[in-house]
C-alpha cells in the first residue's frame, strides 16, 4: 500500500515561546513520528530533538538486519517492525531516564509521543504518554491509540491543561507504558496522529467533519485543524500529522 499524500505542522501555539512538540519522519524506512515533551526551555524541546535521533537510528539498525536480536524487548506475535519501534523507543528511554536520575527534578525532560511505521499493507503504531491517533476509512472515524493521561482518573470539570497531562512518558518512569496497534490499510484511508494541543479543544465530529470535507492537499486540512484548536482557546504546543493512502 503506498503513502499517496503526507502533511505535517508543528508550532509553538499563540502563547508560548517555546516548541516543544516535534514531528518527524523517514520515507525510506515508512517512519513517522509525532512528539509532546516537557520540562521547559531549553530542556524539553533539546530532549524531543535528541529523541527523535535516537529513535530513528536505532531503529533502522534493527529493521535493516532480519538476523537481528531485540535486545530490550521481543513479541512473538509482533511483526519485526513492531518490535523494533518498541525496542527503539525503549533504548531512547533507558538514555532519558538516566539522564534524568542525575539531575533535579526542575531540570528533568520528557515526552509523549506517536511512532508509526509501514509494512507492506499493514501499519504499526506505538503510543505513549498524551498523544493520540485516529483511523478514518469510508467516511467513519475510529481512534486507534487513546491518550495515557489524568482524564480518566476524574469527573472533575477540572483546566482541559491538567486533564491531558500524562501518565507515562519516556524518561518520566522505570517502566515504559506503550500501546501497539496494527491497521491493515486500505485504499482512501487517512490515519491522524495529534498531540493535545490539538486534539484537546476538538471532539471527534469535527476532525471527522475535517477528512471528509474536500481539500487542496494533505496541509491544507492540517492547517485546519490547527487553526480550529487555537480559535477554541488552545494554550498549548501543538502538533499534527496525516497520513493518507
Amino acid at each position: 500500500m503506498r503513502l499517496k499524500a503526507y502533511a505535517a505542522q508543528t508550532h509553538q501555539g499563540p502563547y508560548l515561546q517555546v516548541n516543544e512538540d516535534a514531528y518527524d519522519f523517514d520515507f525510506e524506512n515508512d517512519l513517522y513520528v509525532v512528539m509532546d515533551g516537557f520540562g521547559g526551555s531549553g530542556i524539553g524541546d533539546r530532549a524531543v530533538d535528541k529523541l527523535k535521533q535516537e529513535i530513528k537510528s536505532f531503529y533502522t539498525q534493527i529493521s535493516d538486519d532480519p538476523n537481528a536480536t531485540m535486545p530490550l524487548y521481543y513479541n512473538p506475535r509482533n511483526l519485526l517492525e513492531g518490535n523494533a519501534i518498541l525496542n527503539s523507543l525503549m533504548n531512547a528511554h533507558q538514555n532519558l531516564l538516566k539522564s534524568n536520575l542525575d539531575k533535579p527534578v526542575n531540570q528533568r525532560a520528557g515526552a509523549s509521543a506517536i511512532v508509526a511505521v509501514k509494512a507492506e499493507s499493514l501499519l504499526v503504531l506505538v503510543g505513549i504518554g498524551n498523544c493520540c491517533a485516529y483511523h478514518f476509512r469510508k467516511g467513519k472515524l475510529s481512534k486507534i491509540i487513546v491518550e495515557d493521561t489524568f482524564q480518566y482518573l476524574s469527573q472533575d470539570q477540572f483546566d482541559l491543561r491538567f486533564r491531558t497531562t500524562p501518565m507515562n512518558a519516556i524518561g518520566m518512569y522505570p517502566e515504559l507504558g506503550h500501546q501497539m496497534k496494527e491497521i491493515r490499510l486500505a485504499e482512501g484511508d487517512k490515519v491522524v496522529l495529534l498531540t493535545d494541543g490539538v486534539y484537546a479543544q476538538l471532539s471527534e465530529e469535527e476532525l471527522l467533519y475535517h477528512l471528509n470535507k474536500s481539500a487542496s492537499d494533505a496541509n491544507e486540512r492540517v492547517n485546519s485543524l490547527l487553526k480550529l484548536s487555537n480559535s477554541r482557546g488552545n494554550t498549548d504546543n501543538q502538533t499534527a500529522m496525516i497520513l493518507e493512502f
